[in-house]
């Protein structure tokens, strides 16, 4: 079955551009021109992507990307006008994946759209594997679902991925630079500082601040004992 994308765009230009160029290289294709209403089809169509854009008539992408992230499972890329990367932050802080400029080219929206869903594919084939745990939390492959004491957390596509890389490498140090090669992929073109925004959600998220550990002047590794030196830093 082909993959679905979901395209909210209020520009029908631009929302047709994209729509061509996804059918053509083989996905299911849906749009919808104002917020309100693609969030509507995005819960009833459960796409394997959201192309948003950032701009919309009636709802503020940033907000309808939180409450996609809140209920739906599903990768986010955000169109933007915005050229600042605080503005770009502001969307991955909100759950977004990835991020474009516009103007874009064609060609690296669908290399962007195909890296994700690989990447995608790689953790549900990687379901098998038992459920792992780390400072208070489960995690359960099988049902691509994490819980922190009991709890089922909701967590993005890309704060899973980082958090599953840094599970399975645990007590290795790795810069920012080597995660985001590995979990967001080489043809990435973000800051080092997503890396930043996205633990500092996860050690929200799952209490694990005395886990996902800083190296100064390196970056991140998971320690499975814990490292109550962490929490000091950062209080």
């Amino acid at each position: 079955m082909p993959e679905k994308i979901l395209i909210i765009e209020d520009e029908k230009p631009i929302s047709d551009i994209l729509r061509y160029g996804l059918k053509k290289a083989g996905y299911d294709v849906y749009a919808a021109y104002r917020g309100a209403e693609g969030f509507q089809m995005l819960l009833e169509i459960r796409p394997d992507l959201l192309i948003l854009d950032w701009m919309l008539p009636d709802i503020d992408g940033v907000d309808i990307c939180r409450m996609v992230t809140e209920q739906v499972n599903v990768p986010i890329i955000m169109l933007t006008a915005k050229g600042s990367i605080d503005d770009k932050l502001a969307g991955l802080s909100a759950g977004a994946d990835d991020y474009i400029t516009k103007p874009f080219d064609l060609r690296e929206v669908i290399l962007r759209v195909q890296a994700i869903l690989r990447r995608m594919d790689r953790v549900q084939k990687n379901a098998e594997e038992p459920e792992k745990y780390a400072g208070g939390v489960r995690l359960y492959r099988a049902e691509h679902r994490v819980a922190s004491h009991g709890e089922t957390v909701t967590l993005t596509p890309k704060e899973y991925e980082l958090l599953i890389y840094l599970l399975d490498n645990p007590k290795r140090a790795f810069t920012r630079d080597q995660l985001l090669e590995h979990v967001w992929g080489y043809d990435y073109a973000g800051d080092t500082r997503t890396v930043d925004i996205h633990i500092q959600r996860l050690r929200k998220k799952l209490g694990l601040s005395d886990h996902l550990v800083t190296v100064y002047g390196v970056g991140y590794r998971y320690s499975p004992e814990g490292d109550g030196r962490q929490q000091q830093k950062e209080q």
